[in-house]
Formats: C-alpha cells, structure tokens, sequence
C-alpha cells in the first residue's frame, strides 16, 4: 500500500513576462563564481560538453552536489546555446541553502534507437527527479525536451487500451517529498509519458510554463497531481487546490479529477477559475471510476470527492463526448460542486459527422450551478447526500492539514497534445 498522500495545489496563470536574467560569471577558471550574495555553478565549467549528443550526466551530478554543499545560495547554470543530454538523474537534498536551477539553454533526454536500450540501471519511470529539497526555483528561457517519439511507438502502446500490456516510460520531471519549490518560464516538451508528476510535497509552484505534446501521444499528462488516486487500494489525500489562468488546447482532457474504486483518502478544496479551452473533447470530468480493464468488478471503497468549485471556465469542445461528466462514487457521493461562469460551446474543428450534442453527465453528484451555465448540468443533484457521507467528510478532514502547493500559469498546449492542463493521465486532463 502506498503512503498517505497529502496535496495542496495552486495554479495561477500571469501575463507572459521576459525570465530573470541569468547570473553572471565573474571568473571562467574555477567551477563556481559570485554574483552578490549567491554562488553561481557553470555546468560547463564541470564538464559538460553541450553538444545535445554527449553524455553531460556526470557533470550535472557533480555540479549538483556542489551546488547542493554551498554555503551560500547557489544557482546552478545551464547557459544559453547550450544543450545538454542527461540521462535519468535525481536531484537529492537536502541542501544547505536555497538554489536556483538557472535554464537558459536545452536540457534532452537520451533518445535511443530503441527505448530498451537505455542502461540497465536507469529508470524506465522517471527522467529528472527532484527529491527531498526545500526552497528551490528551477526556472529560465529554455527548454525541457523529453524526446519521447520512440516510447509513443512502443508496440504496447498502439494498440486498443484495455489489451495492451504496461509500458514503462519516463515521466519527465517529478517533484517528490518537496517544499517550497518553484517552475517557471520554462518550455517542456514531448515526455514519454506525464511531463510534470508531484506527490507528497508541500508548496509546489509553477507559472508561465508552456507544455507541448502531439496529440497521437499517449499519457503524456501535462500536470498531474490529481489522477490515479487510490490506485492499487492506496490512501490519498489530495486538498486546497487552485488551478487558475491557463490554456487547454486541443486536448483529450481538461480539468479531471480521477480515482480508483477499492481506495480510500480525500480530494477537497480544489478550485479551477479562469481557465480558456479550445477544441478539449472532455473539458470537465471527475471521474471515479478509473481502470485498467474494460470490465472489472464495482467496489464500495473510494475516495471522497467533495468542494469542487468551476470558475470563469470558457471555451470550445469536440462533440463526441458530454462537455461535463461528473460521475461520483455510489458509496461516496460528490458534495458542493459548484459551476459559475462556466460557458463550453461546439468546436467548428469538431466532428462534423456527430448530429447528435451530448448533454452534461452526473452519477451520484450533488451542487449547484448558475442559470447561465452553458450547457446547464440539469443532472446535478440539489441539496446535499445523506448524513452519513457528511459525517465521512469531516472524519477526513485533518486537524492541521498538510498543504501542497502548485502554483502554475499559462500552462498552455498549443500544438496538440494528448493532454490539457493539470492532471492529465492519457491527455493532459483522462489522460487529468
């Protein structure tokens, strides 16, 4: 089983604003140098040899505990023009003062002739991991390239979903057992599988990040915080979620709350406002009903899903699926969700084969919704579920909750991603 997993996400989207200029070498004949009060770690002067095509791993490693032993805050510095391969790493604190991971040139994956040539002792699961540190901002003008074409063709992965056996592929970054980490202005690009993956960290904040996938690529979620809760009868706690200001474009998903039946833990507090979709086949799902077979047997355990709030949520979508689907557990209803401003018209890009336009679908889902909700979810239950499941709610709620921030702006897909935005499991959202 796993362990408990708390989560306190806020995504807050901004006008696009030039990064901050990258630190300044007083010296090029030693490996580090000052600017101010921070120490400043070239990877170039530790070896690397940015080229895209040499191994520039051991550099990083070796730059990254300096980094990570300095006395002083340190940046580590990717310059521009610059692009490093690295193969799968783990940035591990704790360290001693605050960083900054300064990208201004490329950071790439390895990109084998085939995925099963990667080294025996790197992991097929995730690329960069950054683990155990606190107060760290990677942040630049550059760009995250996860290379992933090769894992999109593997053979399992062609094939219809319910058949098709587990692939291993390499989430690209992963922020684990964190605090007070911030992303920033970053262009990442082509995972093989989820692009940004955090879990039991506190304070995650990511703005003005664009995120960029074809959309024939499977899995690859943009942010996922909030998919695969409760997966293998785990105990997650998900709560205080803001996702704000951001762009979902021609996505399998928008904004998605997904768990497993069989496990147990809470999603609540989670809030989405302002957020623009263009051409999103399932702009507003809660799903908890996920799995990996097509048919498998109804379990009463779940995760309860309560205070979901949709805000200012505008946009167009494709038409051979319901613009909202909120199917809530039969055992644990969804209470208080509530939609507001929230208005999804037909895409012109759509299907124009499919006559037919799907009304919004609720199981189980209980709110409230303003009149001029497009189009209204009448199915929304009024009023609040029984007893019982009120009494849940307050069982879950922790006396001094573990808050985890994510904090992430125009996290945008504009060239056809599988996925949309946050939690995205095939595309950024059922695949959030």
């Amino acid at each position: 089983m796993k362990a408990e997993q708390k989560q306190h996400f806020h995504l807050v989207s901004r006008k696009r604003k030039a990064s901050p200029p990258s630190p300044t070498s007083k010296s090029s004949n030693k490996r580090s140098s000052t600017a101010g009060t921070t120490s400043v770690f070239n990877l170039m002067l530790f070896g690397a040899k940015g080229d895209g095509i040499s191994d520039d791993t051991q550099a990083v490693t070796k730059a990254w505990d300096a980094a990570c032993r300095a006395k002083r805050s340190a940046t580590l510095l990717v310059p521009r023009a610059r692009s490093l391969m690295i193969r799968s790493i783990t940035f591990e604190g704790p360290c001693k003062n605050d960083l900054v991971f300064q990208v201004n040139g490329t950071i790439v994956a390895p990109a084998p002739d085939r995925p099963t040539k990667w080294s025996a002792g790197e992991s097929k699961k995730e690329w960069l991991v950054f683990k155990t540190i606190r107060r760290m901002t990677m942040q630049g003008s550059g760009v995250i390239d996860g290379k992933g074409a090769k894992w999109w063709n593997l053979p399992c992965k062609n094939v219809n979903p319910w058949k098709g056996s587990h692939c291993d592929s390499p989430t690209a970054i992963r922020f684990a057992t964190n605090s007070k980490l911030t992303l920033q202005g970053l262009r990442i690009k082509n995972s093989p599988k989820f692009h940004i993956f955090s879990d039991h960290s506190d304070g995650i904040h990511v703005e003005l990040l664009s995120i960029v996938a074809p959309a024939e690529s499977p899995n690859t979620d943009g942010i996922h915080f909030m998919g695969s809760l409760g997966r293998d009868k785990s105990h997650d706690c998900v709560s205080h979620i803001r996702v704000s200001d951001s762009i979902i474009k021609y996505s399998d998903n928008g904004v998605r709350i997904e768990t497993w039946q069989g496990g147990s833990g809470s999603v609540s507090r989670v809030t989405f406002d302002n957020i623009r979709m263009d051409t999103v086949q399932n702009p507003i799902i809660i799903n908890q009903y996920n799995r990996l077979r097509e048919k498998c047997h109804n379990q009463t355990s779940a995760l309860m899903i309560s205070d979901v709030m949709y805000k200012n949520i505008i946009g167009t979508y494709e038409t051979s699926r319901p613009p909202m689907r909120l199917a809530c557990s039969d055992s644990l209803p969804c209470p208080n969700i509530t939609l507001l401003i929230v208005k999804l018209v037909r895409s012109n890009r759509g299907n124009r084969k499919i006559k037919k336009i799907l009304e919004p679908f609720c199981w189980k889902a209980y709110g409230s919704f303003q009149s001029f909700t497009t189009p209204p979810p009448y199915c929304l239950l009024k009023g609040h579920p029984g007893k019982s499941v009120l009494g849940f709610i307050g069982l879950l709620e922790p006396q001094e909750p573990k808050i985890i921030g994510f904090t992430s702006s125009a996290v945008a897909t504009n060239y056809p991603p599988t996925i949309g935005l946050l939690v995205l499991r095939e595309s950024l959202f059922d695949q959030f």
